[in-house]
């Protein structure tokens, strides 16, 4: 996990530590559009880091909620469909390193909206939504 501050100059372990409400606000987003105030912690949840986008964009960078190399490759060269991605993508999400980062950007949503970031164009076919599914079935 790769912390950072956040636009406010406040440490993300601070962000952290502010007390809120239970509810959890997960929200996503293309990692090129714009940051705003109303993002709250941006989460970016790429492999690999985006060209072209600054690190003060970006408050933690949580590589391991990517999906794996091979199966993103895969899946942009049609190799296998959505369906076997998805499936693949949340059983992935079992993984131990994964489990811890999902309990850290469950912790964030608890203290305010986190935003989950990802360079794909289309939402409805991106791990971004599967995770925010995910994170808040």
């Amino acid at each position: 996990m790769v912390h950072a501050e956040d636009r406010r100059g406040r440490s993300v372990r601070e962000v952290e530590a502010i007390a809120g409400d239970d509810r959890e606000v997960i929200t996503i987003k293309r990692v090129y559009e714009a940051p705003a105030a109303a993002d709250g912690t941006r989460v970016l949840i790429m492999r690999l880091w985006p060209r072209g986008i600054r690190k003060s964009h970006v408050d933690i960078w949580l590589k391991e909620l990517g999906p794996v190399l091979p199966l993103m490759r895969a899946f942009r060269s049609g190799r296998i469909g959505w369906v076997a991605y998805r499936r693949r993508y949340r059983h992935g999400l079992a993984r131990p390193e994964a489990q811890a980062h999902l309990a850290a950007v469950r912790a964030y949503a608890k203290s305010g909206r986190v935003t989950l970031l990802c360079g794909c164009p289309d939402e409805t076919r991106c791990h971004r939504s599967l995770l925010r599914d995910y994170l808040l079935d």
